[in-house]
């Protein structure tokens, strides 16, 4: 969003939520987080074993237990506390014993084999971890990792297709016995635990004693790029996709166009195409990625405004004021030849941002800032779209159902093209009686200050979904341009949650419209309004602990047990 203005400055929900089982009390060594995977592995591989077999019963049946098993039981110290993770566990169930540590010889046990929709994660987990994976009818044997989907329907799901809500993001983790066991209805709960024992390692060498019930809270968590504004690397880009995996984040945006820039390659449109680009091989790769993770990516190609680069090509179609001024990046969408130029963009690129089959497909219109419609009175400075607006609509027809109708032709575009996941800016949203936004476009709410201004509660009330982009709370915009600040980590932790979606107070509707089915998660967004503010490193540097944070709140609505200050030092080591 360019020029964006920041409004005035959320009760959390009551501690007496947390469950009786899950501790306060948390414990761990002294930071690991510096180590490459490698090296913390083995650093935390115990050589020595106690010299006597173990009889005790693991936490998993799928593979053989052999109580005779040549490998002796691993001795270590007791892992103490609860499970040192971000987000924190849900449920923790603790039990007598010394937990489960990485060490020697131990090993990732697949029974469903190498082909199975788990084997690549069960191989990422035993590379974090130093370990090694074997396949089959296993004995499952002192210190070992056993993984296994639970129900046939996750067992037969295509590898890495993105889930369709949260309870398919849940898992479970026992350790039990000097053994470790994963489980979960799909390979994407299945990563989920994979994380967490990556940085239950990191953080306290590994997981106390007992069982671990996991899921979301909200089934959509992530973040979003203006790669427009200022070029990111691809190894930049790459490495954020790893870092919001590794917290639970299932969502990636890429703002690729808007006045600065449009930073794809475009094989019907070169000419529009920034000198800085990513390739179409590299968003390929990127998008591959970002699938092994269990993230989807959602692409954005905005208008009718922020199309500068675009229509700098193209000065026909500018939009003009009754002047005849040029208003920059505002196409003018009564010209016929506007929509053709848009679409062919849009069916270029959505082929190219592919979706497993079966897979939530998004893409998202933008929508936003069409300074036609921040003026005063639109009519009269833009008489040219208020003049194709009677045509369409009637003599009654304005400005809004234009647009309105431009962004519902958009729609139909990259629908005809595999996408069923549309979202669009609060403020490219207009209650009209004539024409109304298609009702499967969810509502990326980021202002209540810009053209468009309803309040979030106005489209719940009406049925629509609302993702939470809070401009108070999750906009990183650089160079801190019209009032905005960097947001920190600390105050995301404390005082938003996802029903806070404009300003600082939870949105004012019956509880039954604040669910995760009305509002899915959230996306913190990074800005690049004022492009050499800071460099890509103090970017990654900057989101670092909001970005955990986000994490935190849209993993578990309760308050959290740390304080601030343990949930810092901890993001510091895993």
């Amino acid at each position: 969003m360019s020029n964006p203005m920041r409004p005035p400055r959320a009760p959390r929900p009551s501690a007496s939520l947390r469950p009786a089982t899950t501790p306060t009390r948390r414990t761990g060594p002294a930071a690991r987080s510096a180590l490459p995977a490698a090296a913390l592995a083995a650093a935390l591989l115990l050589a020595g074993c106690s010299g006597t077999a173990d009889t005790e019963t693991p936490g998993s049946t799928s593979a053989k237990v052999n109580p005779t098993s040549a490998r002796a039981t691993p001795t270590w110290a007791p892992v103490t506390g609860t499970p040192q993770v971000i987000p924190a566990v849900r449920d923790f169930r603790r039990a007598d014993g010394r937990g489960w540590r990485p060490s020697k010889g131990a090993r990732v046990v697949v029974p469903a084999g190498e082909k199975s929709n788990v084997a690549d994660e069960a191989q990422r987990m035993a590379r974090d971890l130093g370990l090694t994976v074997v396949y089959g009818d296993q004995t499952v044997q002192p210190g070992d990792i056993e993984v296994k989907i639970t129900g046939k329907g996750g067992a037969q799901q295509a590898n890495n297709v993105p889930v369709q809500g949260a309870a398919d993001e849940a898992y479970t983790l026992t350790a039990d016995g000097t053994r470790l066991t994963l489980t979960a209805p799909t390979d994407a709960g299945i990563f989920y635990g994979t994380r967490t024992v990556k940085q239950a390692v990191r953080a306290a060498g590994g997981l106390p004693e007992g069982t671990i019930q996991d899921r979301p809270g909200r089934p959509q968590r992530g973040m979003s790029l203006d790669n427009a504004r200022k070029p990111y690397t691809q190894d930049w880009i790459e490495a954020r996709i790893r870092e919001i995996a590794d917290l639970k984040l299932n969502q990636f945006q890429l703002h690729f166009s808007d006045d600065q820039g449009f930073r794809i390659q475009s094989d019907t449109h070169p000419e529009i195409v920034s000198a800085d680009h990513l390739t179409k091989a590299q968003i390929r790769q990127i998008v591959a990625l970002a699938g092994s993770l269990h993230i989807s990516v959602v692409p954005e190609l905005d208008s009718p405004g922020h199309l500068g680069a675009v229509l700098a090509h193209y000065p026909n179609l500018q939009l003009r004021n009754a002047q005849g001024r040029v208003i920059t990046g505002a196409i003018d969408i009564s010209n016929p030849k506007s929509a053709p130029l848009i679409d062919s963009l849009l069916k270029e690129m959505s082929e190219l941002f592919t979706n497993p089959k079966g897979a939530p497909a998004y893409w998202h219109l933008g929508g936003d800032e069409y300074q036609a419609l921040m003026s005063s009175s639109p009519a009269t400075k833009y008489p040219q779209l208020a003049q194709a607006a009677r045509q369409k609509y009637g003599p009654n027809g304005t400005i809004e159902d234009l647009t309105t109708g431009w962004l519902n032709d958009r729609q139909k575009t990259v629908e005809a093209k595999g996408k069923n996941r549309i979202e669009a800016w609060n403020d490219g949203f207009f209650s009209s009686p004539r024409v109304s936004p298609d009702k499967n476009r969810m509502v990326d709410y980021w202002t209540g200050k810009e053209g468009g201004h309803r309040d979030p509660s106005s489209f719940l009330r009406e049925g629509r979904n609302v993702m939470n982009f809070n401009d108070e709370y999750l906009y990183y915009v650089l160079g801190e341009p019209n009032q905005f600040v960097y947001p920190t980590g600390q105050r995301i932790y404390e005082t938003w949650t996802p029903l806070v979606i404009r300003g600082t107070q939870p949105v004012s509707v019956p509880a039954s419209m604040t669910g995760p089915d009305r509002i899915p998660g959230a996306r913190f967004a990074i800005w690049s309004d004022r492009a050499q503010a800071q460099t890509q490193a103090q970017v990654a540097a900057g989101i670092r602990l909001p970005l955990a944070a986000l994490a935190q709140k849209t993993w578990d609505p309760r308050t959290p047990a740390l304080s601030w200050t343990g949930f810092k030092a901890l993001a510091d080591r895993v």
